[in-house]
């Protein structure tokens, strides 16, 4: 009886780790940066309270163990149901999940609506027309447009969001689905500076020979968005420097990754391969789950096949989970070549079929490029993970002494927040549009997914340095670092971000003395 008493004390209490209602994540956001002061410091709980609180992490751990129990029977819906090859008849978009309301407004007086008021103000926004979709063609396809960027830029979404004093019901999805490369305020204009360096790529990628360190030079700083595919499949070594080789080396490394599709994507029922196609199956339907364009099973069947090709190909790790997010920007990417804007609600099934493979054959090979430098991430035991959060542990220690000994003095491990910083290349922690800036400086850099990307995440851990000492506790701690909350992010917190990674590089990097005790 104490255990089913134990049980349903966290699947019910919003208070306690594990509990249902909160899903973390920048792609899953239950915070808002313009109510920081409400994080789960506030006030103390009656002595009968305290008793329960987790004061380590095996006591967290205890508590939350059967947290996730409540997923278990989707493995008995488990069956392969996907061709093998592409389906040639395209798809509609009715699947896509409609938006949610908007975040409570408040009427004429200040006051909060009552929940009858809301549900008559969300049923009104959804019928109006002119806020809901906005047609537009693109090479003779239609795009739709999203309905929450109209709901996202009312004046009443943000001044409730200014008002409000608790942690909202329901996640702000619109500016998490928001996949386009832009800040919070709005959509960028185009301005002379942003004029000229778009014409120096221009220029650079119509060279015969493209000066690859000029290229990145200029890449280090963000990439405009007309010319990032190209730009991405040659720095990641997809594509040659020399133009005239650039089309015949396109056509053999597409054919070449649809023979690997013929050839064993057929297996992956076999007795050999089952566990790795399940597993992928399972965590698809997961990645970014608040953004349409990866709902829909066109999309979706592209993942499997990327993933289960790229696993058979690589024995000695297989797939993992986690490479599955590593797949997405490159996708995003790559896609938006056809799409002018709202790639999060475009129908890819609409695209010509060529099109949808040249897509998926380019993310495959560009994600392969990436992960060659760091495989050691994902082979048994994944040494590369644990050197690299013991390496930003020895970093932070050096950068900033108050936030190490207070993790230490509150029984917080690095681990047990800096893994999925490593393992997910901070994906889970920053909106999609921020992961592709930040991808942006990574491309440019020598060895940016291997080594300097421990530099961001010092930085990034040291961005939330009063939220962190304001902290009472370790379960404080532990939630906090795992809901930051980014979800407002854009260009410009990125590049302040990625400024004083580069700072830490340039300080740390080559100090041996430094940065070690």
């Amino acid at each position: 009886m104490a255990t089913d008493n134990r049980i349903n004390f966290w699947r019910k209490s919003a208070k306690v780790p594990g509990s249902i209602q909160p899903v973390y994540g920048a792609q899953h956001p239950p915070l808002d940066p313009r109510i920081q002061h409400t994080f789960p410091k506030d006030t103390p709980k009656a002595n009968s309270l305290k008793t329960k609180k987790a004061s380590s992490f095996h006591e967290f751990a205890r508590s939350t163990n059967d947290a996730w129990d409540i997923d278990d029977e989707e493995d008995e819906d488990f069956a392969p149901c996907h061709p093998a090859t592409l389906p040639p008849t395209p798809h509609s978009t009715s699947h896509a999940p409609p938006p949610p309301p908007p975040s409570q407004p408040a009427d004429s007086n200040g006051d909060p609506r009552s929940p009858g008021q809301l549900d008559v103000a969300a049923a009104e926004l959804r019928l109006r027309p002119e806020e809901d979709t906005a047609g537009g063609q693109v090479n003779g396809r239609v795009v739709v447009k999203s309905s929450s960027e109209a709901l996202l830029n009312t004046n009443t979404a943000r001044s409730t969001l200014q008002k409000q004093q608790s942690l909202p019901v329901r996640p702000i999805i619109p500016l998490v689905a928001r996949i386009s490369d832009q800040n919070s305020s709005g959509a960028p204009t185009m301005t002379v500076r942003d004029k000229s360096r778009l014409d120096k790529f221009k220029y650079l990628l119509s060279c015969p020979n493209t000066d690859l360190e000029e290229l990145r030079k200029h890449s280090w700083s963000g990439i405009p968005r007309e010319v990032r595919p190209i730009t991405w499949r040659l720095l990641s070594g997809y594509l040659p420097a020399n133009m005239e080789r650039r089309e015949q080396v396109l056509k053999r490394k597409r054919d070449e990754y649809f023979g690997f599709i013929e050839q064993y994507y057929h297996s992956r029922t076999d007795e050999t391969y089952r566990d790795t196609y399940r597993q992928i199956h399972i965590d698809i339907p997961r990645t970014n789950p608040l953004i349409p364009l990866f709902q829909q099973p066109t999309v979706q069947e592209v993942f499997e096949r990327i993933l289960f090709i790229w696993a058979i190909r690589h024995p000695a790790s297989g797939y993992v989970q986690g490479i599955n997010d590593l797949v997405t920007p490159f996708f995003v990417v790559f896609l938006s070549e056809f799409v002018e804007e709202d790639v999060e609600n475009f129908d890819v099934a609409s695209l010509p079929l060529d099109t949808q493979r040249n897509i998926e054959a380019d993310s495959f090979w560009c994600m392969t490029k990436l992960l060659d430098g760091i495989q050691d991430n994902y082979t048994f035991a994944q040494p590369g993970i644990q050197n690299k959060v013991k390496a930003l542990e020895e970093l932070v220690s050096r950068i900033d002494e108050d936030i190490h000994n207070y993790f230490k003095r509150n029984e917080v491990e690095y681990l047990q927040f800096a893994f999925r910083w490593m393992n997910n290349l901070l994906m889970r922690e920053l909106p999609l549009r921020c992961t592709i800036r930040l991808w942006d400086t990574y491309q440019a850099e020598q060895e940016g997914f291997s080594h300097f990307h421990l530099y961001v995440c010092a930085a990034f851990l040291i961005e939330w340095r009063k939220e962190i000492l304001s902290m009472v506790d370790f379960q404080g701690l532990l939630m906090l670092l795992q809901n930051l909350p980014t979800i407002h992010w854009g260009n410009e917190e990125v590049g302040l971000l990625l400024a004083e990674a580069y700072r830490l590089k340039y300080m740390f990097a080559d100090a041996p003395n430094h940065y070690k005790r």
